[in-house]
């Protein structure tokens, strides 16, 4: 492949070849092809697909609320901002059909393994309310537990004893993912009830006594989580795709 000019830096032409260079020093040539790849796999499955139409109508109401939003109303104001991006009209507005049917095509290649995935992962997503006393020494956790046992406050004792930050919190921690958890204490929360204590467990050289407050089971009725899912099984498709590829760097 024959040496093409790339861009200009104070009239100086920079060659394709002498780009790649740069990349190549600066360690940023793979994640560039892996960019070009995943484009290439995107706008070639967008071009060969009729599932995935998107209405002119919409698009144009988007690039409306786009203008509203950014005050960019007035003809002149917009273009300014066109050309300071580096783009144009015609530009933008493939952009923004673009990014719809990314959205469309991610839909129709995840909704129909989303459940399965869902269930095989769910075990991991559910999300557990612990509270914590963490100290340096099993003797006096050992004391702390039965201390609980016997009727002591666990959120006194975490106000008086506990070297964490949640203290302060009655040693209350945020909902927590299941799947975030280390194997040492994940089985023992999966063999309680809510109210429960666990441990001492030896964490990181410090000793932990948790009580399990309660279980929020995962859902995907959360949006939040299902996009995160479908984006996870969107990524993976890609990764199959880029994988069965034949990619030759032809650059002198």
């Amino acid at each position: 492949m024959e040496s093409s000019s790339f861009l200009t830096i104070n009239d100086e032409q920079i060659e394709l070849s002498q780009v790649v260079k740069y990349l190549q020093v600066s360690g940023k040539l793979n994640q560039f092809i892996s960019d070009v790849l995943r484009q290439y796999i995107l706008e070639q499955e967008i071009a060969t697909r009729n599932d995935i139409d998107v209405s002119t109508a919409l698009i144009e109401q988007s690039i409306i609320d786009f203008r509203l939003k950014n005050q960019l109303t007035d003809a002149e104001k917009f273009q300014a901002w066109l050309q300071n991006n580096g783009s144009d009209y015609a530009t933008f507005y493939e952009s923004v059909t673009f990014s719809f049917k990314l959205e469309k095509l991610k839909a129709v290649i995840t909704e129909p393994k989303l459940p399965e995935y869902f269930i095989e992962r769910k075990i991991y997503l559910d999300r557990v309310i612990l509270s914590r006393i963490m100290v340096d020494n099993r003797e006096l956790a050992e004391e702390l537990h039965t201390q609980i046992e016997e009727g002591s406050s666990f959120e006194q004792l975490a106000k008086e004893y506990s070297l964490a930050d949640e203290k302060t919190f009655n040693g209350m921690m945020g909902p927590i993912s299941r799947g975030s958890l280390p194997d040492i204490l994940r089985a023992p929360i999966d063999a309680v009830n809510p109210g429960q204590l666990i441990g001492p467990i030896e964490l990181e050289g410090r000793f932990s006594l948790f009580r399990l407050e309660g279980i929020i089971p995962a859902s995907l009725e959360n949006n939040q989580l299902k996009q995160s899912l479908q984006t996870e099984l969107f990524e993976k498709w890609i990764g199959e795709k880029i994988q069965n590829l034949t990619v030759k760097l032809q650059v002198n």
